[in-house]
């Protein structure tokens, strides 16, 4: 059967049409950026993994009474979800200071904030996804002051939510990105987490040594970017036993 019609491409996934009306196929690949694109390049068998590790912490959270876009794994690379309308936004937790905020604000990365904080920046590759605050997003009407209380509900549920997750196998949730959209079910309209959770967007550390499970490995030029991502999914359980053999390419939808 040939590929359904693709409408969308981004910097780590494709989107195409889905099987049944408000759905979409998600396709997870293995090419992997730092710098808004400044640097790329290709992390073996990422997407696979990804595509594992973000169904199995979306299920959990659904567990939770957490809504999301996930609807089941299709294959090794694919997921089918629910089409929503996204918010412009990338909503970032931050349980430790690292990455840009030890920069803008000169706190040592490793330091443990004295409370979760959480940042909003503009989606858009062209201005560098500038930081916002909620006057601006109310002002430009990018989204509702209830919508946005209903994301930060679920962006700190989230957050505690994994934390426990990841520290039950010795790993630190330093800080992730979420993104959220929205579906309307007859007049009514829901907020939904999106997009993926995974070592691309979280930052995750060795509680014990603090060496780093995520993509600031390809960031900072460390090496052993696919043996991190494996241990991630390996601590959590869902790395195929059969390992490396499974990390397989594309299939189509059938």
């Amino acid at each position: 059967m040939a590929r359904r019609r693709q409408l969308y491409e981004g910097k780590a996934k494709v989107l195409f049409e889905g099987p049944e009306p408000g759905t979409l196929v998600q396709y997870f690949k293995d090419d992997a950026t730092a710098g808004n694109g400044a640097k790329s390049g290709i992390i073996t068998g990422k997407g696979v993994l990804n595509n594992r590790i973000s169904e199995y912490l979306m299920l959990k959270l659904h567990d939770i009474n957490i809504p999301t876009h996930f609807i089941r794994r299709l294959n090794m690379r694919e997921q089918l979800i629910r089409e929503v309308e996204i918010i412009p936004l990338e909503v970032v937790v931050r349980n430790v200071a690292a990455g840009s905020l030890s920069k803008r604000l000169g706190i040592p990365e490793g330091t443990r904030l004295p409370r979760t904080i959480i940042e909003y920046y503009y989606k858009n590759d062209a201005l560098n996804d500038p930081m916002v605050s909620e006057e601006h997003i109310a002002a430009f009407n990018w989204a509702a002051p209830q919508d946005m209380d209903d994301i930060n509900q679920l962006a700190l549920r989230t957050n505690d939510f994994l934390m426990g997750m990841f520290t039950a196998v010795g790993i630190t949730l330093v800080d992730f990105k979420l993104e959220f959209g929205r579906i309307w079910e007859g007049e009514e309209m829901r907020i939904l987490l999106a997009d993926e959770i995974s070592p691309d967007n979280c930052r995750l550390w060795d509680s014990k040594t603090n060496e780093k499970m995520d993509k600031d490995r390809f960031r900072r030029d460390m090496g052993r970017v696919e043996e991190a991502y494996q241990e991630v999914a390996k601590r959590l359980g869902i790395l195929p036993e059969s390992g490396n053999g499974d990390l397989k390419g594309p299939e189509a939808v059938q």
